[in-house]
């Protein structure tokens, strides 16, 4: 089972894989691209208004390229971050017109991302909710600003919830979900998830 944790970050994206794997040990987890580019790799990448085209891009042509190669249903694997979240991120940062990132290079991220949401059976789209409130962490890794965090979530709730940039396939794609909730509902609700992409493979079979 091909998964991806998608949405906005301090919003416990990494908390749902890491609990996932603890709980499913035969499942790979693949790392959040800029963890492996930028914080233990050789490029700087930057946030907020000051991320360009070679930051976004390169984060999203790795974690296309790791989910290329993962082939089968039969694949047990979950991903910390998915091919629509870097649509999100540039769109935020065409917004503040300060980058060579605009809105024609956020368009031409689509199709891209479009094709490989193939390679993936199930997207969990972690949203921001007053109702479970995720604390922000300064770990110097994750930017502590919670008018980004919110600006960011906004437009994934637009791409997700609205159909803004139509990136979600209409044949052929993952099963889409929201998780919310405590922890413990979180991994409940991709089990859920789970077994019924499961149940329905076994029909079609």
């Amino acid at each position: 089972m091909r998964i991806a944790i998608s949405g906005s970050h301090s919003l416990g994206k990494s908390t749902v894989v890491n609990d996932w794997v603890a709980k499913h040990p035969q499942f790979i987890r693949e790392e959040e691209p800029y963890r492996v580019l930028g914080l233990y790799g050789p490029y700087e990448i930057l946030f907020r208004e000051s991320s360009t085209k070679l930051h976004n891009g390169i984060q999203l042509y790795y974690n296309i390229s790791r989910i290329q190669r993962y082939c089968e249903c039969t694949d047990d694997v979950i991903f910390d971050r998915a091919p629509i979240d870097y649509i999100a991120y540039s769109q935020y940062t065409a917004n503040q017109g300060r980058t060579d990132i605009d809105d024609a290079f956020v368009a031409s991220m689509v199709p891209v991302v479009r094709d490989s949401l193939s390679r993936l059976d199930i997207l969990a789209f972690v949203p921001k909710s007053d109702t479970w409130p995720v604390e922000m962490e300064a770990d110097g890794i994750r930017p502590v600003d919670h008018a980004y965090r919110d600006d960011v979530d906004a437009i994934f709730k637009q791409i997700y919830r609205d159909g803004r940039f139509q990136v979600l396939p209409d044949k052929n794609g993952p099963r889409v979900i929201e998780l919310w909730g405590s922890r413990e509902q979180r991994v409940h609700q991709l089990q859920v998830a789970i077994d019924e992409v499961k149940a329905a493979l076994r029909v079609k079979s």
